[in-house]
C-alpha cells in the first residue's frame, strides 16, 4: 500500500489498513468499468460518498457508526476493484469470501462489527440501488425505465437535491478521507 503497509488479501489484518489507502484506491477505481459520460470516471469513492448521503436520509436517526459502515460498504473495492455483478457471479464463490474477510478485517479496524446487523445492511443495500439508478440514468446512458428494472424506482424524496458528481481522484479522496474522520469521531 502507498501508507507503506503490507496487505495479505488472503488473511487480511486490521492494523494493516489505513484509511488513506483506502481512499486512494477507491478515487481511483472506476464504477460502471470507466463507461460513463464525463472528464472524469466516477469512482467507487464518490458512490460511497453518496451512499452514506443516501443511507442518512433512508434512517436519519441512524448513529455515526452506521453511516461509517454505510460509507465503507465498498471498501474492500480499493484493494480488488469493482467488478459489475455478472462477472462477481462467473468468478463464483471465492470472490464473496475475499470480499468477506477484506470487509471484517475493515470493519474491526474502525471500531465496526465484522459483520453489520441485516437490519442496517439492508438500509445500507436500498441506498446502494438508489446511487446505482441515479448513477445509470445521470451517466451511463440508461432510460429511466431501463434503470428501473434494474434497480427499482428510487423515492425521488430521497434523491431531491442530489446529482451525480464527476471530480478529479484527488477531490474525491480528499474528501472521503475527511468524511471518514468525521465520522469515526462522532461513533
Amino acid at each position: 500500500m502507498l501508507s507503506g503497509r503490507r496487505l495479505d488479501l488472503l488473511d487480511p489484518a486490521p492494523l494493516d489498513i489505513e484509511i488513506e489507502d483506502i481512499a486512494h484506491g477507491l478515487a481511483f477505481v472506476a464504477r460502471w468499468n470507466g463507461q460513463t459520460k464525463g472528464d472524469f470516471p466516477y469512482s467507487v469513492a464518490e458512490h460511497s460518498l453518496l451512499v452514506e448521503t443516501l443511507f442518512a436520509r433512508i434512517m436519519p436517526a441512524a448513529g455515526a457508526k452506521w453511516k461509517l459502515a454505510a460509507l465503507l460498504h465498498d471498501a474492500p473495492e480499493y484493494v480488488i476493484g469493482d467488478m459489475i455483478s455478472p462477472v462477481k457471479a462467473a468468478v463464483g464463490p471465492g470472490y464473496g469470501s475475499l470480499d468477506q474477510r477484506l470487509t471484517a478485517a475493515i470493519h474491526l479496524r474502525f471500531g465496526l462489527p465484522a459483520e453489520v446487523p441485516n437490519a442496517i445492511k439492508s438500509k445500507i443495500k436500498r441506498a446502494d440501488k438508489i446511487s446505482a439508478w441515479m448513477e445509470a440514468t445521470e451517466i451511463a446512458g440508461f432510460s429511466a425505465a431501463e434503470a428501473t428494472k434494474l434497480f427499482g424506482r428510487p423515492d425521488p424524496a430521497l434523491a431531491h437535491g442530489l446529482s451525480i458528481r464527476l471530480r478529479p481522484a484527488a477531490e474525491v479522496r480528499a474528501e472521503y478521507v475527511a468524511r471518514h474522520r468525521a465520522l469515526l469521531a462522532a461513533a
